[in-house]
């Protein structure tokens, strides 16, 4: 096989497995974004441009072990440099129910985690939302597992004293 017939040939197997990982995981983090942004419309434009540079080097990323944490951060990141640009919406839409969940989120809790700083935010939305380990959350997100740990215990405390209920 030549160079060329080769460069096509691995071309299109990672064409293949960025869409079967884009259909996989395009919704779910993008709902999580969403709550850990506090905006929809934020979190669409994070999800589009994580997703966009991760089909830019798929080759790349498709080989780490969670292609996932990586848009993930990625989509915080860009969040977080436009952030103080915009102003925040309040988050107005309810998660749609998926294939895989058919619970109804909690108003009262949506709105609480909503007010928590986005440290906490996006550490709470990725352990509990997206059910990630603390050490998957800690790889995601480019922080020592035990940082993990005491951002969710903060949080955790917080929206328990806002919530009314005893930690």
């Amino acid at each position: 096989m030549v160079d060329a017939e080769r460069s096509v040939v691995m071309s299109e197997t990672a064409d293949a497995g960025f869409a079967t990982f884009h259909a996989r995981w395009r919704d779910p983090l993008r709902r999580a974004l969403a709550q850990a942004l506090g905006s929809v419309s934020l979190a669409d434009e994070a999800i589009d441009e994580a997703m966009t540079r991760a089909a830019a080097t798929w080759d790349q990323i498709g080989v780490y072990e969670s292609p996932q944490g990586w848009v993930y951060r990625v989509g915080l990141n860009w969040a977080r440099g436009i952030f103080r640009k915009r102003r925040r919406e309040v988050l107005t839409e309810i998660f749609a129910d998926t294939a895989q969940e058919s619970r109804v989120p909690d108003l009262d809790l949506l709105r609480a985690v909503g007010q928590l700083p986005i440290r906490q935010r996006s550490i709470v939305v990725a352990r509990y939302y997206l059910d990630w380990s603390t050490a998957e959350v800690a790889a995601a997100l480019d922080v020592p597992e035990g940082t993990v740990k005491s951002r969710l215990s903060r949080a955790l405390a917080r929206l328990a004293k806002d919530l009314g209920e005893s930690p």
